[in-house]
């Protein structure tokens, strides 16, 4: 049996960090030096478009964008090779009052030696956002 991919493996623990809404085991998994760029570029959630980049920004970026909504991944394909992985698939986002987003994209981690995510970019275009409105 074959040990899980480290870029792979961090992915996991991200996203297990973001379903069990555990701040801090999430900022764990992040080097100290670490970007996340989601979506990749100028958007209404990074208007400059150089993404968030170290801890702080990092925790203010789970703050506003995971802390108020109801995250949930599902990877239908994962291609890992050097110290990255690419996960392809859909995130749903349930925000308070029920509005539901769904994102398919391209999610990529890499790590650092020491098996840290030191980046996590997102591709995903935000005209191809679906949004439902809640449920009556």
């Amino acid at each position: 049996m074959s040990e899980e991919h480290p870029a792979r493996a961090a992915s996991l623990r991200s996203m297990e960090a973001v379903h069990a809404k555990d701040k801090q085991a999430w900022l764990d998994n992040f080097a100290d030096d670490a970007v996340i760029e989601d979506p990749i570029g100028a958007s209404p959630l990074d208007p400059e478009g150089k993404g968030q980049r170290g801890k702080e920004a990092i925790a203010r970026f789970w703050d506003k964008q995971i802390a108020p909504n109801r995250v949930l991944f599902n990877i239908a394909r994962s291609y890992a090779a050097g110290l990255e992985v690419a996960n392809v698939g859909t995130i749903t986002v349930v925000a308070p009052g029920g509005v539901v987003m769904l994102v398919d994209g391209v999610f990529t981690y890499r790590v650092d030696q020491a098996g840290k995510l030191a980046a996590l970019r997102a591709y995903w275009e935000l005209g191809e956002l679906k949004v439902f409105p809640p449920a009556d």
